[in-house]
């Protein structure tokens, strides 16, 4: 029986497309579907944000399914916690922002010193007049309170996107209850795109369930501290770092910025440090000690990929995007990578390095290891002569 030999395998089946047209061809029809999705923002954030809400309420309206609760209630009395929650955090944020720009006048002048002071540094760097006079305009109040009244949008347009999520809620909610069955079918025909939509569904529910927790313990202690400290505007800073707790790398700096400036003009810098080092504290325990160990392995992006998601999707969909860059992001990967069993192989390369961890701590162990052997220092060989040191051990004195 002869050996079948590479050579008398025969020739590779020839690619279709040149793999740089296959490249191109994807880059393109990636920019008209971004482009698609940010001419319909205005409707695809908030239904981007029920699909998650739904995901994260689904085991609360199954448990109460459980215990004897009819399907009707249980979905309808999610849909009214999970709206009266958005709703009351909606209307906060615009009466905390209504009193802010209110209060704007008040602190004209420090503002223009800034401007000033701000102005004669660039002017020695060599800034044109131009492009000085446009940085100090972004020191006017009123271009602050424009700021803020675009970013709200008004109560009529808040209005409108909370009755689109209502919507949504409720259509989402009640058919929501034939997933379990779908995705039964759906594991028939298609075993692993079912699998990676449970695993989304299981990380992204953990994700925002944690980071909201936290977020609100975040939130209020940062909101109690700059009341302590008498800081303008303590409530809308305390909803705007609850708010940015779901952007990754960058929220923090959004956060801190507002309350450092108001810091500074009510208490000088003694004011101004306490707001760094109490932001500071809270952000380190919360975001990098507790969320990761609660989290886990449920996000698995690299920090770059999320960092770049998080502007991408800003861009795309507009600051609701940014909040929901992660779930979005997840999304993404469940679907173009997770189901197809031949793109897995861009898991480790996208951030899930759970392997390659683990081949990186038995490399550095088999490393440590042979530099104990070249200096005879392995505990097999302390173990023999007797000690834990590089000597042998001094013998017992006879006595006398």
């Amino acid at each position: 029986m002869s050996e079948t030999t590479p050579e008398s395998a025969g020739p590779a089946p020839a690619r279709r497309y040149p793999r740089g047209v296959v490249i191109l061809v994807g880059l393109a029809a990636g920019t008209v579907v971004a482009v698609g999705m940010s001419s319909i923002r205005s409707i695809l954030g908030p239904v981007l944000l029920t699909v998650v809400l739904t995901i994260c309420a689904q085991p609360v309206r199954t448990a109460l399914e459980r215990r004897g609760v009819p399907r009707g209630l249980a979905t309808g009395s999610v849909v009214l916690v999970l709206f009266a929650g958005l709703a009351g955090l909606a209307y906060t944020f615009v009466i905390a922002v209504t009193q802010f720009v209110a209060m704007l006048p008040d602190y004209a002048d420090q503002f223009a010193a800034i401007a000033a002071n701000i102005g004669d540094f660039l002017q020695k760097l060599g800034v044109g007049t131009n492009e000085i006079e446009q940085v100090k305009s972004g020191f006017d109040p009123s271009a602050i309170a424009g700021f803020f009244g675009g970013l709200v949008g008004g109560v009529a347009s808040i209005t409108a996107t909370l009755v689109i999520i209502l919507t949504m809620l409720i259509l989402l909610a009640a058919d929501a209850s034939y997933v379990p069955t779908v995705l039964v079918q759906l594991g028939q025909r298609r075993p692993h795109l079912k699998e990676a939509l449970v695993e989304y569904a299981s990380g992204v529910r953990r994700y925002m369930v944690v980071t909201t927790v936290l977020g609100l313990v975040q939130g209020a202690i940062n909101g109690i501290a700059l009341w302590l400290l008498q800081v303008p505007a303590a409530l809308l800073w305390a909803i705007l770092a609850f708010l940015c707790s779901y952007i990754p790398n960058i929220g923090y700096f959004i956060a801190i910025i507002p309350p450092l400036v108001f810091g500074y003009f009510v208490g000088g810098w003694p004011t101004f440090i306490a707001v760094i080092i109490i932001y500071g504290l809270v952000n380190a325990v919360v975001q990098s000690i507790i969320q990761p160990r609660v989290v886990g392995n449920a996000v698995a992006l690299s920090q770059s990929l999320t960092f770049f998601s998080v502007l991408f999707w800003a861009i795309v969909i507009g600051p609701i995007g940014a909040v929901l860059a992660i779930p979005i992001t997840l999304l993404a990967r469940a679907v173009l990578v997770d189901a197809d069993p031949t793109a897995r192989w861009w898991r480790p390369a996208l951030g899930d390095v759970g392997e390659a961890r683990a081949i990186m701590a038995a490399a550095d162990a088999e490393a440590k290891a042979n530099r104990h052997r070249d200096t005879g220092h392995t505990p097999e060989q302390r173990t023999r002569r007797g000690g834990t040191g590089a000597h042998p051990p001094i013998p017992p004195r006879d006595e006398e």
